[in-house]
């Protein structure tokens, strides 16, 4: 049995209609809280975790693939097979701050306090940008930063930008776009290659140009 990581919410509906049109195994309506659903006909299990812990999942062996986006699976640095890009979980990387920040270039910020959930792919734009901050590690509502005081900018991934409009806030650079791929654990691609690459040449085949 092969088993696939996929993250909870609307991407995770978005892959199962993805690989069900492909003609992959789906899993038995069961109920939501259930975190573990095994295939009808038992041959992949199905693994519904945080989108930023999926690419651990697959990279130590725990699932033999996943759907995550591009923006977890740079941010944990993950030593995975990368086969497909997929077409959805569109979004970006962004740098936002408050709507009445100075407009001046970031370089000229001094020591900005940034709250984020990307501290690694924030820390590497800021240092390729020569400029030394301080990392507020947030899991959650990272927009409130800047609001109470607790941040200076925030990085956080942006899909329509209704929520930093809500927010008082606009977008100020980006940092990378993002879309979701399926990826393999190295190992399993190995061992399990008789089964796991007609699944993504199916998958593959449905993909738009």
């Amino acid at each position: 049995m092969l088993t696939i990581a996929l993250p909870k919410g609307r991407m995770a509906q978005d892959a199962l209609q993805w690989l069900s049109r492909a003609g992959w195994p789906q899993p038995v309506p069961e109920d939501d809280r259930k975190l573990v659903i095994s295939s009808l006909d038992g041959s992949l299990n199905y693994l519904l975790v945080k989108p930023m812990d999926v690419p651990i999942f697959v990279e130590q062996g725990a699932a033999d693939m996943g759907i995550a986006g591009l923006d977890a699976i740079r941010e944990r640095s993950s030593d995975v097979y990368e086969p497909l890009l997929l077409p959805f979980g569109y979004c970006r990387l962004s740098i936002a701050g408050p709507a009445n920040r100075p407009r001046h270039p970031l370089r000229l910020d001094i020591s900005p306090r940034v709250a984020t959930k990307y501290p690694r792919l924030a820390e590497k734009y800021f240092r390729e940008q020569g400029i030394s901050a301080e990392y507020i590690y947030m899991n959650g509502s990272v927009e409130l930063g800047p609001l109470v005081g607790l941040a200076d900018l925030i990085v956080d991934i942006i899909q329509t930008g209704s929520t930093l409009k809500a927010n008082n806030l606009i977008e100020l650079y980006q940092i990378m776009p993002s879309q979701a791929a399926l990826i393999v654990n190295r190992a399993s691609y190995r061992l399990h290659a008789q089964r796991i690459q007609p699944l993504l040449a199916a998958l593959q085949r449905i993909l738009p140009d």
